[in-house]
């Protein structure tokens, strides 16, 4: 039967001391997170307009004005309490808090009468409440609003937003259900949403109405197109034929295949995951596992990435992952990782935990700018300056970063999943710590306080000193990567016989901690050529490098400006660099003997290109970008 065996740590029982990430959040804290601030307010010369706090204000009937932006503003908001809700539990700020606890008065003040909360429709259409559920994100934005309340009531025990959302939560239960209106919403988000506020006060209610949404998915495809006619109007133009975009072209139990605009799909697969395990469906489950199959064996990139086109900024066919028009939305890679550990919590695995790794330190943290204040939408996995970002076909594809977004889902949702890592990196369960994530610090429980020392992801070895507070046995579950080299673990001083302890990619050391011990976790960390399944095109005759969970690239500010022409022999050597502190804020940088082909000047010839011997240069595709307009690649050419 399908149940959770772990849940969440949290974060005021966890503290990240570690020499990666103790770094990337210092800067989402003290930079992100009042530079995001002063954007929402349009207090940042340069940047996209976002108007989201005066939206609420002129709501709220405390300024005139009228409502700018894109329809699903206010979840910019929603996503950036949640981030200083985690911030303030990580790192209290009574200044930071008093500037959140008046933004969440003036969201109060926007609701209506009925609990309706909405700045768009408040503002701009209110005759036209809940017509549209196709284009126009109203349950979207109820659904991060309830993410943000609750957990702002987490790490402040203050519950004025999570009074308002379950207002909110109840106007909706009011209006939609079985026996009432049979709606869906066009963007998957309100599911979540419901079910953390179920988590949270234990209102079955909640839970109730996030299946109903579930489970009326797809048992009437036509639903948006009979909502269009019956409305008479569009806001975007979206063809409700499109049955697949939104993935209501089935039941949710009967879908196989990622298909849709990717966002939406894992934002739906994290609640189906959740869902399932809460009602012990096991048919809604087995359709995640089919589902997450087929995204990460077929559809997904190299980084962790999803979505391969800007066409409905989601999914195509099997194999097609081009990678100078790719889309790989930052968010996309954020709800992976949702749906990665909705899974991990039902059946720890490293099939679940090594994806979940991949994507975060790829496919999410690549999303922003080492200095906190630039954000990519779109991660492609080859950028060309004069093509990407200015021709047509590629005009998504931006070789630097934008201060803000018009449309700016990405920037706050990479601050709210990296002020709450400490979720990701721990569950537990009645007799088991789980370990997921090799992520240096603290971690206190009722069974045991354990300190976690790592220089992970430079090098391959975490040590857990474990301080037992009970003299019941329990055990600590480690995962180990599948890419893991050479695996060793010693428990204090004396190696274990993993045959015995690995379950599933997850080591099991079981024993009484009430006299303390140490586990040593040591791999091997080689630099390793990556090959695509033959069926993707776009890597025909490439190879790529990755080590440990890091995917490398290449950039021309380090090996000049046609990397087209540069190819990797496949004896060549490869060559891991010192750790450099002053290069892209601390990184292990690798060199490669390669070829770099020399033509002889005219369009075509036939005399074949001079091979001249080059050393080339790669960094972590994190921290492509940084250095100015240039070129980058993942995937290069390889000379047999």
């Amino acid at each position: 039967m399908v149940r959770k065996i772990a849940k969440e740590i949290s974060l005021n029982n966890v503290k990240i001391e570690d020499g990666f990430w103790s770094q990337i959040q210092k800067t989402v804290i003290d930079t992100v997170i009042p530079y995001q601030e002063k954007i929402l307010k349009d207090q940042v010369s340069g940047a996209a307009k976002s108007h989201a706090i005066a939206n609420f204000r002129i709501a709220a009937g405390l300024e005139g004005g009228e409502f700018y932006g894109m329809v699903f503003q206010d979840s910019d908001v929603a996503k950036w309490l949640e981030a200083v809700a985690y911030s303030l539990a990580i790192n209290p700020d009574e200044e930071l808090e008093r500037r959140a606890d008046d933004i969440i008065e003036i969201i109060g003040k926007a609701q209506q009468e009925d609990g309706y909360l909405n700045t768009y429709f408040t503002i701009k259409e209110p005759d036209r409440r809940w017509e549209n559920l196709h284009e126009c994100h109203e349950l979207y934005c109820a659904g991060h609003m309830m993410e943000a309340a609750v957990a702002y009531y987490q790490a402040t025990g203050k519950d004025k937003l999570l009074h308002i959302m379950e207002r909110m939560a109840d106007h909706i239960g009011n209006r939609f259900g079985p026996d009432k209106e049979k709606g869906i919403p066009g963007h998957q988000e309100i599911e979540i949403g419901l079910m953390r506020l179920y988590h949270a006060t234990g209102k079955e209610k909640y839970r109730d109405l996030a299946q109903f949404f579930v489970d009326e998915r797809g048992k009437n495809p036509n639903y948006f197109a009979e909502e269009k006619k019956k409305r008479g109007w569009s806001h975007f133009g979206l063809d409700p034929k499109d049955t697949k975009y939104s993935q209501c072209h089935l039941p949710v139990r009967e879908q196989k295949k990622a298909e849709g605009h990717s966002v939406r799909a894992v934002y739906m697969y994290t609640a189906m995951a959740d869902l399932a395990a809460e009602i012990k469906d096991q048919s809604l489950y087995d359709a995640c596992v089919r589902l997450w199959n087929n995204m990460v064996n077929k559809r997904m990139y190299i980084t962790g990435a999803i979505g391969s086109t800007p066409a409905g900024e989601g999914f195509t066919i099997d194999y097609d992952l081009p990678n100078d028009t790719g889309y790989g939305e930052t968010c996309a890679s954020i709800g992976l990782i949702f749906f990665a550990k909705q899974m991990l919590d039902i059946n720890p695995s490293n099939y679940y935990g090594d994806i979940m790794e991949r994507a975060l330190y790829n496919g999410v943290i690549s999303g922003m700018g080492l200095d906190g204040q630039h954000f990519f939408y779109v991660n492609p996995l080859e950028v060309n300056p004069g093509i990407s970002g200015e021709l047509f076909g590629y005009r998504h594809v931006l070789p630097q970063r934008p201060k803000w977004h018009a449309c700016a889902c990405c920037p706050p949702n990479l601050a709210r999943l990296l002020t709450s890592l400490g979720k990701y990196a721990w569950s537990e369960g009645e007799d088991t710590i789980y370990s997921h994530l090799f992520i240096g610090g603290e971690l206190s429980l009722e069974k045991a306080d354990i300190k976690i020392e790592t220089n992970y992801p430079w090098e391959g070895r975490i040590v857990y000193k474990v301080s037992g507070k009970v003299k019941d046995e329990f055990q600590i579950a480690i995962r180990i990567p599948a890419w893991a080299k050479n695996t060793s673990i010693r428990l204090n001083g004396e190696e274990i016989r993993l045959s015995s302890s690995i379950k599933d990619g997850y080591a099991y050391i079981k024993k009484g901690w009430d006299k303390n011990g140490v586990i040593e976790v040591t791999f091997d960390m080689p630099v390793r050529r990556i090959y695509s399944n033959t069926k993707v095109g776009a890597n025909a005759g490439c190879v790529a490098l990755m080590r440990g969970p890091l995917v490398y690239c290449f950039e021309g500010i380090d090996n000049g400006d046609e990397l087209q022409s540069l190819r990797i022999p496949r004896k060549g050597q490869i060559r891991i660099l010192p750790y450099d502190r002053d290069l892209l804020k601390g990184i292990v940088p690798i060199e490669v003997e390669g070829i770099k082909l020399i033509g002889e000047g005219s369009l075509y010839s036939e005399i074949p290109p001079e091979e001249k011997p080059v050393i080339l240069k790669a960094i972590p595709y994190y921290a492509w970008g940084n250095r100015g307009l240039n070129q980058m690649r993942v995937w290069m050419l390889e000379k047999w």
